[in-house]
This record gives structure tokens, sequence and C-alpha cells, in this order.
């Protein structure tokens, strides 16, 4: 594979470059990582996004997308994450509006894309329930139709970001007589519509970002219905394969080892850099090899996509190694930070002990847990390799 750039993606390059030095500064990057103001911050980047043209590179170009080659979106990436700017909310952008996309009717891509498209509506996704997370085909959330108007009733968990939806993309029960993956319906669902609470759900990193969401007779337009009743199963499995790439976040995982290097050729162990012991040196020279080789799957499976093909089981692969890698990662910077990442430190401001960034490698070591379990946990990715890529 030949991973040189020409003179075209080059001046792409330079182009993007450019565009996030002047965009993604210091004002949006406080913003946005501040827990009390990043709705705003993340909806003023992406208002940035929308005006440079570069909201949903990943889109056709009829409803807004760009014509990017996959080296162009590969570059793209790498850029954004070297920068340290956030990609968009995929749950709107990345997951249902793919979805839309492909299986919704005219009436529903010009209704909710353009809307979408310019950040005017957040999006949840109502995938897990209680019993029904990785095993998603047995959930249990009804949705009786009742003449034009769908009556729902039940409930969802670990729905990030549900404080802040307009809308919710749920899956649904329809119909109970069959084998579990069928008679599931995948509905767009307002989240003014009575009948819908919202609770949220404390984690150990200390954000506010996972709920519980609650539905008693909510009703829901049938036009609301993506494609037809009963297939929802076929759209979420689509939609799935779109996240498990994006969870992979090969090039943010590139940018927090750039990082890692520099905090451990600064950390004095044994008086010389931690960089320079052999075992830590090691442990970090084997996560760099990984990576490589994870970086290298995600551009085989871009360019299958270039040429038309549907992602496949590579996804699974993506998202098994790559959360592991980002989990790898999260412990090294932990060891880092040494005595000091076991302290709870809260909000210490100035007077937080040790290391200035012990507080955060412990809250992304914490949150980075479950990254190994949304999107189909890793136990599920690899029955999936093991079938489809391996033939066992």
């Amino acid at each position: 594979m030949d991973t040189r750039l020409n003179e075209e993606d080059l001046a792409f390059q330079e182009e993007v470059r450019q565009f996030l030095t002047e965009s993604w500064d210091d004002e949006v990057r406080a913003r946005c990582s501040n827990p009390a103001t990043m709705k705003e911050g993340v909806e003023e980047w992406q208002d940035r996004l929308y005006k440079k043209g570069w909201m949903a590179p990943h889109w056709p170009v009829e409803y807004g997308g760009t014509d990017w080659s996959v080296t162009q979106k590969f570059i793209y990436n790498s850029e954004r994450a070297t920068f340290g700017a956030p990609e968009a909310v995929p749950f709107g952008v990345t997951m249902v509006a793919s979805v839309i996309i492909d299986y919704g009717s005219d009436e529903q891509k010009a209704k909710f894309l353009p809307r979408i498209l310019q950040s005017d509506d957040w999006w949840c996704q109502g995938y897990s329930e209680p019993g029904a997370g990785s095993d998603l085909a047995s959930l249990k959330t009804r949705a009786d139709l009742d003449g034009n108007e769908y009556v729902i009733n039940g409930s969802k968990i670990w729905t990030t970001y549900a404080q802040y939806a307009d809308w919710i993309f749920c899956l649904v029960r329809t119909d109970s007589s069959g084998r579990k993956q069928e008679g599931i319906t995948f509905l767009l669902i307002d989240m003014k519509t009575p009948g819908i609470t919202v609770r949220p759900i404390d984690t150990i990193d200390g954000f506010h970002h996972l709920n519980e969401v609650f539905f008693d007779n909510v009703r829901v337009p049938v036009e609301n219905r993506i494609g037809e009743e009963g297939k929802g199963w076929t759209y979420a499995k689509s939609l799935l394969v779109q996240e498990r790439l994006s969870i992979a976040e090969v090039a943010d995982s590139k940018r927090a080892l750039t990082e890692l290097r520099e905090l451990a050729r600064g950390e004095v162990n044994g008086g010389k850099p931690l960089l320079e012991d052999p075992l830590f040196a090691k442990r970090l020279a084997d996560v760099e090899i990984e990576l490589m080789a994870v970086e290298f799957t995600e551009l085989r499976a871009l360019a299958s996509i270039a040429e038309g093909d549907e992602p496949g089981p590579e996804s699974s692969l993506l998202k098994l190694q790559g959360t592991e890698i980002q989990q790898t990662i999260q412990q090294l910077r932990m060891d880092v930070a040494g005595y000091y990442s076991g302290t709870l430190q809260g909000d210490l401001g100035a007077d937080q002990l040790g290391h200035d960034f012990a507080d955060s490698a412990q809250k992304n070591f914490f949150r980075g847990r479950a990254a190994s379990i949304y999107g189909g946990s890793n136990e599920v990715q690899k029955n999936i390799t093991a079938k489809y890529v391996l033939g066992l």
C-alpha cells in the first residue's frame, strides 16, 4: 500500500491545517472542554464546520456532503486529531443520518437532514435497555399501532446526551411472534413528546453524559417510522457498522500516544526519564505497533467503502483493537501519573495534587472502561470476527 501523498493531497492537508489553526481557537476549545459550556462550545464548533462545508464529509454531495476522496477524509481526520479538535457529535450526523439517507423517505430526508447538518437538532440513541445491552435484539420497549400512531412504553438506558437531545432514534418491538431479531421497528421520536422522562446516571468520571429514558404511552406518528415495520434490525446493523468504525478512534489514539510519550519524557524514575525505562519503553512500543496495524486496517476499510462496498467485518476488528488500544494508553497515562492517579481530586483546580494531568488521566481511565462495551461489546466483536473472518 502506497501511503505517500500526492501534490493535490498535500495542498488539501495544508488547507485543513489552516482551517484548524483559525477555527479551533482557544475560546471554542475552552468552551468544549468545560462540562458547563460543552453544548454551546460544540454547537459553535459544528457551526464553523458547517460554514466551511465540512460538517458531513461522508454524506452524499446532494445532501450537503463533500466529494472528498478516501485519502482526503483520512487526512482531515488525522489533522483534526493532531490539533485536538473533536469530531462532530456522531448521533445525528454519523448515525441516524446514515439510516435516513439509506432507508428514509424523501419527506424524512427533507425534514431531518438539513437540521442535522446545521446542528439545529441534537440527537441521542435509544438502543440499550436494562437486560438488553450487548444482546440488543432482546429489547422489550413496545410500540403498539393505534390508528396512524404508535404508542410507546418501555425504557432505554446509557443514553448519551439525552439531557440535550431534541430527538431520539429508537429500536422498538412491534411484534413478538417470531425470532427476536424480527419484529423490531426503527422510530424517530421527538423528545418533547408527552410521556418521555429523562433521568441522569451518575458515572465514576464525574461528568453527566449518560441517562435513562422512560416512555409512558408516548404517541409517535407512523410517518416517523424508518422503512418497513419489523425491519428495524436490518437498519440498526448498518448503523452499528458506522458506529464501530468511529469508535476505533485511530487518529485520536495517535495524538494521545504522542502526548503520553512527552509526559513520560518529563517524568523522572530512578534518576532518569521514565521514557528510558526498558519495561515502560517496551509497553509503549508494543501499543504503537498495534496502533500502526489498526491504522492500516482502517485504510483498507476506507478503500473498500470508496469502491462502493459496504464496510464488512473489518469494522468489528477496528472496534475491538481500537478500544483495547485506547484502554492501554489510558492505563499507561495512569502509570506516568503514579500515586497521584489514585487520588479522587474532583474539581480542585489550581490545588490539584501532584501532576497537573493526574485528574484527567484518572477520569479518562474510568470513562474508557466503557469503550469495550458500548457499540457492541468486544466479546461480541470476537464472535463476529471468528465467524466472518476466520470462518469458524
